[in-house]
C-alpha cells in the first residue's frame, strides 16, 4: 500500500513541477513589455512649437482657434487673405493649426508705404480744437477771457468719449448693393447678424457698394455661401453673400454700381442678398453709410 502511495505521490510531484516549468517562461512576456514602451519615448519627446508662437498675445497677431479658416480670420481683421498668406510665408493656405500665431496687420514697412496720412491725421484731431486755439491767441480782453475759459473746460473731456479719428479712408460715397425695389428683410445686430439682409429673386442684380478690389470670390466661408469680398481701402472691405453666381475674379478691379454677382439663396434659407461694410475688420450698421431710400 505504502509503496503505491509513494508512487502516486512521485508522480504528481513530477506532474506539478512540469507545469511550474511551463508557467516560468519569461520570453513571450519580456518581448512584449519592450515593445509596449517604444511609444512612450516618442511621447516624451519635446513638443513642436507652432509657427509664430513667439509672437502670441501681440499686437497685430491672432491665435488660430478651433474651426478658424484663413478666409474668415482675414475677414475679421479687414485684410485680404493673400497678404495674410505672404506675411505669414505659408505653404498651404488651407492648413492653419490651432494653436498656430498670425501676423494679421502689415509689417512696418508696408504700414509706410500704405497709409501715409493716417497718423498726422489722427495727430492732428487728438487736441481738442477749442483748447489749442486758446493757446495760441494773445492776452485777451476781460470780456473774452471767460469765454475761452469755459470752451476750455467743456472740450477737456471729449478726448475721452471721441470716436475713432475719421481718416481720408472714410470719405466713401456709398451706394446701395442691390436695386431701390429690393427691400432689408434683416437689420445690422452685432451678434446675430453683421450686416443687412435684402430681399430680392433669383438673378437679381448684385451691385458693387463702392470703387474698390476683389480679394475673394468662392464658397469657402461657411454661413455665407457664393461669397465675394472687396477691399476699398486700407480701412474697409465690404462683403456679398448668398449669390448664385458670381461675375468676378480675385484681383479684378470693380467700379461704384457694377454688377458682381446675381442673387441667390446658397447656405441660406431663402433668397436674398447679405451684405456687409467692414472697418477695419469691424462689422459696421450698412445703414449708417447708405443713403436713406
Amino acid at each position: 500500500m505504502l509503496g503505491g502511495r509513494g508512487a502516486a505521490l512521485g508522480l504528481a510531484m513530477l506532474l506539478l513541477a512540469g507545469c511550474a516549468s511551463k508557467t516560468r517562461t519569461p520570453a513571450p512576456v519580456e518581448d512584449r513589455s519592450n515593445n509596449a514602451r517604444a511609444p512612450a519615448a516618442v511621447v516624451a519627446d519635446p513638443v513642436r512649437p507652432l509657427p509664430g508662437a513667439e509672437n502670441a498675445g501681440k499686437p497685430g497677431y491672432y491665435t488660430v482657434q478651433r474651426g478658424d479658416t484663413l478666409i474668415r480670420i482675414s475677414l475679421e481683421h479687414g485684410q485680404n487673405w493673400r497678404d495674410v498668406v505672404r506675411w505669414n510665408s505659408l505653404d498651404n493656405p488651407n492648413v492653419i493649426e490651432v494653436g498656430q500665431v498670425l501676423r494679421v496687420q502689415p509689417p512696418a514697412s508696408e504700414t509706410v508705404a500704405t497709409r501715409p496720412v493716417t497718423q498726422p491725421v489722427v495727430a492732428a484731431t487728438a487736441v481738442p480744437p477749442a483748447s489749442a486755439a486758446s493757446s495760441a491767441l494773445p492776452p485777451a480782453s476781460a470780456a473774452s477771457a471767460p469765454r475761452s475759459t469755459a470752451s476750455t473746460v467743456a472740450a477737456a473731456p471729449a478726448p475721452v468719449a471721441a470716436q475713432p479719428a475719421l481718416t481720408p479712408d472714410d470719405d466713401i460715397p456709398w451706394g446701395w448693393p442691390a436695386p431701390g425695389n429690393n427691400s432689408v428683410v434683416g437689420g445690422f445686430d452685432e451678434v446675430k447678424n453683421k450686416g443687412l439682409d435684402i430681399a430680392g429673386k433669383a438673378g437679381d442684380p448684385v451691385l458693387a457698394a463702392a470703387d474698390g478690389r476683389v480679394v475673394y470670390a468662392g464658397a469657402g466661408l461657411r454661413g455665407y455661401g457664393n461669397l465675394i469680398i472687396l477691399k476699398h481701402n486700407n480701412t474697409y472691405l465690404t462683403a456679398y453673400a448668398h449669390n448664385q453666381t458670381l461675375l468676378v475674379k480675385e484681383d479684378q478691379s470693380v467700379r461704384k454700381g457694377q454688377k458682381i454677382a446675381e442673387m441667390g439663396s446658397s447656405d441660406a434659407d431663402r433668397v436674398k442678398l447679405h451684405f456687409e461694410i467692414r472697418r477695419l475688420g469691424k462689422p459696421v450698421d450698412p445703414a449708417k453709410y447708405l443713403a436713406a431710400r
